[in-house]
């Protein structure tokens, strides 16, 4: 039997940080076990917004290598170049010659970067949800993991894949998000996701000092003024990671002393960062033979271009049929 489809896909903007770690890759390596896996670095979607072209080359090749230091190895997945597929462009006009304006208008998303990039509110950018749904439903995955500010695109899919059957018959599955949310991980700050564009994040890549050079000013329990009052883990953003990175008997200690001020926020600190730096510390090493060995990547990245190529052409042969787009 074949496995189920999995899609999912990261932008090439620049530094992968730990929150894309915990958030989607940590998961996408586990689906792997049991999943037939499309992860795609989606670098058409990173155009709708000004970029330095060589400074895009290079994060798009870094991309892919911090990817697969992360877990995603070769015979794994497939590694996808979002360009590299040119079906996907294709499927993009299907689905945008079948999806309402104001469907888009009212996407939350365009709105908000509407009001963040004013002067550059372009036609990619408006139909931003519909490329995503061409990634999706090229390769038929019926499970795509998303965080909540993707729900609402994710959505969209399942409209556009409902509105494409009924007119032209049963072709494409209702992709779904699975029962297993991602983490939402905020950013140094406490407030906010943790976000490039914010500057509010600690890269996979860092080194131990550039990460300390960050966690030492992070914020904590706004209550713990002094190093002798008590704290609020459960409400602490330095406590959340201790989550991710900390041994459950050393997490359990922290959370005890720290609601007993018998730990300050700097050890607190340094503990977590002395085991956040233990699990980057592989992923940092296999970087760096991947870096000496570039081969690897470019070999891996056409492997996977040429089996789901294979894919997204026998899917758009199928779409044409039906929509009576013959020779």
């Amino acid at each position: 039997m074949e496995k189920e489809r999995v899609m999912s896909g990261i932008q090439p903007t620049g530094d992968i940080h730990i929150g894309n770690y915990l958030g989607a890759i940590r998961q996408w390596v586990e689906l792997t076990r049991s999943h037939s896996c499309f992860y795609v670095i989606v670098d058409y979607h990173a155009i709708t917004i000004d970029y330095d072209v060589e400074e895009f080359a290079r994060n798009i090749f870094g991309a892919a290598m911090v990817n697969i230091a992360c877990g995603l190895e070769p015979g794994t997945c497939h590694l996808v170049i979002q360009s590299h597929i040119p079906e996907i462009m294709e499927l993009n006009w299907v689905f945008a010659s079948c999806t309402q304006v104001g469907r888009l208008t009212n996407m939350t998303q365009f709105k908000e970067k509407s009001a963040q990039h004013e002067t550059n509110i372009n036609a990619g950018l408006l139909n931003y949800p519909i490329l995503q749904a061409a990634d999706i439903l090229i390769y038929k995955a019926s499970l795509v993991p998303v965080g909540e500010d993707q729900f609402q695109h994710l959505e969209l899919a399942r409209e556009i894949a409902r509105r494409f059957n009924k007119r032209f018959g049963e072709t494409f599955p209702e992709p779904n998000p699975g029962d297993k949310p991602p983490a939402r991980v905020l950013g140094l700050d406490g407030e906010k996701k943790m976000s490039k564009s914010l500057r509010n994040y600690i890269g996979v890549l860092e080194s131990p000092e550039e990460i300390w050079k960050k966690l030492g000013p992070a914020k904590t329990d706004v209550q713990r003024v002094k190093r002798t009052d008590p704290g609020r883990p459960w409400l602490c953003n330095i406590y959340s990671y201790h989550e991710f990175f900390t041994p459950p008997e050393k997490k359990e200690e922290i959370f005890e002393a720290c609601q007993k001020a018998t730990i300050g926020c700097i050890e607190c600190k340094r503990i977590l960062h002395e085991n956040l730096v233990r699990v980057l510390e592989p992923i940092q090493a296999r970087y760096r033979e991947l870096e000496a060995h570039p081969d690897t990547v470019r070999d891996f990245l056409q492997d996977s271009a040429q089996k789901a190529g294979a894919i997204a052409r026998a899917t758009m042969d199928e779409v044409r049929h039906k929509m009576g787009i013959r020779a």
